[in-house]
């Protein structure tokens, strides 16, 4: 009979039941987190080494964080290689290296990430360690934003709005605005917004205004996913 261990009854979860049973006080979870970080299971490493970016229930430190995305990425996890890419991108523990951060959000985006899907839009449409090229980055933005990302929705209906790597198209600018704003992303509600004060709809505007600020208050609170 297979001996059946913490790590194991771990491994089987769900991203977001492993999230929830995180989500508790810091340093306990921190515990957690550790522990089942040191036993390989990726999900927890990543978790961890965000945990050390960001000084929850441990103490920040950036070079330490990137270690333990480079393991996990080891394993071709996703989610992994999109954090190493985001650590070389805004130097995080290491010197920056825009061209690297474009290699591993490439590899995450291929494996149909869709944070690296966006971070790579992002990457093609200011040419940081790519050419520059707002085709690329519009279908890159369309990938994740297919994958109900709120962030990529806002900048495929920017996109639309004006015409980088796609015709102007407002009608699809405005269909994107809202599909963001409605999964609760306050760019996305602010421009969403702004768009019904332009027809003259103040109400829904005014309301959604409101959303926008809102949002964009608790915007850099901390988190682990």
């Amino acid at each position: 009979m297979s001996t059946v261990t913490i790590t194991s009854l771990l491994g089987q979860m769900s991203t977001p039941r492993l999230e929830a049973l995180f989500a508790q006080d810091a340093r306990r979870a921190a515990d957690w987190v550790y522990v089942a970080a040191i036993e390989g299971l990726p999900q927890a490493q990543v978790c961890y080494g965000r945990m050390l970016l960001e000084g929850t229930g441990v103490t920040k430190d950036p070079a330490q964080a990137l270690k333990w995305f480079r393991r996990a990425a080891l394993n071709g996890y996703a989610d992994a290689i999109n954090m190493v890419g985001r650590c070389l991108d805004n130097g995080w523990g290491t010197a920056q290296d825009a061209a690297g951060a474009a290699q591993h959000f490439q590899r995450a985006a291929d494996l149909g990430n869709a944070w690296a899907q966006y971070n790579l839009g992002h990457m093609y449409l200011d040419g940081r360690g790519v050419a520059c090229d707002r085709t690329l980055a519009y279908i890159y933005y369309l990938k994740a934003a297919d994958q109900q990302h709120e962030r990529a929705m806002n900048l495929a209906g920017r996109c639309c709005e004006e015409g980088w790597g796609t015709p102007r198209n407002l009608d699809a600018a405005a269909d994107w605005y809202r599909r963001s704003a409605e999964d609760g992303y306050f760019r996305g509600q602010y421009n969403w917004a702004s768009l019904l004060l332009k027809a003259g709809r103040l109400k829904e505007s005014a309301a959604w205004f409101e959303r926008a600020a809102a949002g964009g208050a608790t915007a850099n609170a901390p988190t682990c996913s």
